[in-house]
């Protein structure tokens, strides 16, 4: 009997460790090398998606995410400064109902923790920065800043915007800097002093916006994060300090939600937002690029963790039962099944305009990357 594939993945995040848990759930070894020396808690909320809520069935995670999660009626889309409703669209037991699993609202270090819990602490290798890969006669050689190597059988590079898996492989061109910025932070509920908000809305302003929503389901906690000029901004880091009066002047007249909210905050993160031109191809050889890597997404649909999360499924079916001399045919085809999906989710996130509006979201939320037809 061969012995199972063994698959280096590079990146520790939601997509590296989603490959990580799908690829052991068809018999593949795996090691996941992460460049952090530690993963970190960051002060963000997520929204889980019906679609990415399916995968995370299918690693068992589903009753997790829900005791951890918020569970929302709807996302609201409100107009920043009468309230008036632009589309709501409806979630809760409506939308599990019609796309196969809920919509959640979570804290992200609680789905990065339950995807985490999915793949054993042994094979996740912490401190290992990838700065070389050599493809030999047995499959991958890897080179890290420590000065150790590994060998694989195939290399997934699942690590980010950012990618080094993706500048060793192509000569690509820098990220584009949007000339927009985002502030974000989590707080407890409490300090709002019994107000309460809507269960997820998104005030959409002339040129700006912002996302407010819990993250905990007994509301105690919750989350912002906005859109907004600033094209001087160049700092891409989610753990740079933002100063909270900056936000609150940048939203002055915004609905009296939003002013409280803002008014409760104790500090915020700032980060520039990002954007880069999906790649022409994804894979060469024994090596192959997923999630952020190969189509990075802006955060305006709430779909760049689902997407990772999707590519990880797609990818394990593709390889599934494949020996050594069908990685690279499996790699084309997880390319040629998953390219126009993430090309539309992109585009449509980078327009800005989702839900703004009456929305068709069943080619979104319905989607079953574990069921969804292969390409040949």
């Amino acid at each position: 009997m061969p012995r199972p594939l063994n698959v280096a993945i590079i990146g520790g995040g939601m997509g590296g460790l989603a490959t990580a848990a799908a690829l052991r759930k068809v018999g593949i070894e795996v090691t996941v090398y992460e460049q952090a020396r530690q993963f970190a808690r960051l002060g963000a909320g997520i929204q889980v998606g019906c679609n990415a809520m399916k995968v995370l069935r299918g690693f068992g995670l589903e009753s997790r995410m829900r005791s951890q999660s918020f569970y929302p009626r709807s996302w609201n889309n409100r107009d920043w400064r009468t309230g008036e409703v632009k589309f709501d669209m409806i979630f809760g037991e409506t939308a599990e109902a019609k796309f196969g699993a809920p919509y959640l609202l979570a804290h992200r270090g609680d789905l990065h923790a339950a995807l985490a819990s999915a793949v054993p602490e042994q094979v996740v290798r912490l401190n290992h920065k990838l700065v070389g890969l050599d493809e030999t006669t047995d499959g991958v050689r890897l080179s890290f800043a420590d000065g150790t190597t590994a060998q694989a059988d195939a290399v997934v590079g699942a690590d980010g915007v950012h990618s080094a898996v993706r500048d060793i492989l192509f000569d690509t061109a820098p990220v584009n800097y949007t000339g927009r910025i985002a502030y974000r932070t989590t707080y407890p509920a409490a300090l709002l002093g019994g107000e309460k908000i809507d269960d997820c809305t998104k005030w959409w302003g002339e040129d700006r916006h912002i996302v407010i929503y819990y993250v905990k389901p007994d509301r105690s906690e919750i989350y912002l994060v906005t859109s907004q000029p600033e094209p001087e901004f160049r700092i891409e880091s989610w753990s740079t300090k933002g100063d909270v009066r900056d936000l609150r002047k940048a939203f002055a007249g915004f609905h009296h939600q939003v002013e409280r909210v803002l008014a409760a905050c104790p500090d915020v993160h700032k980060w520039a937002i990002v954007d880069r031109e999906a790649l022409p191809r994804w894979a060469d050889g024994k090596v192959t690029l997923l999630g952020d890597a190969c189509h990075p997404m802006t955060p305006y649909m709430a779909q760049g963790a689902a997407m990772a999360i999707e590519d990880a499924a797609v990818l394990s079916r593709c390889l599934d039962g494949v020996d050594h001399d069908g990685i690279a045919n499996a790699f084309r085809r997880f390319e040629a099944t998953r390219k126009e999906r993430t090309s539309r989710v992109q585009a449509t996130s980078r327009a800005n305009t989702w839900l703004k509006q009456k929305t068709d979201t069943d080619w979104v939320y319905g989607y079953d990357a574990w069921t969804t037809p292969l390409a040949a």
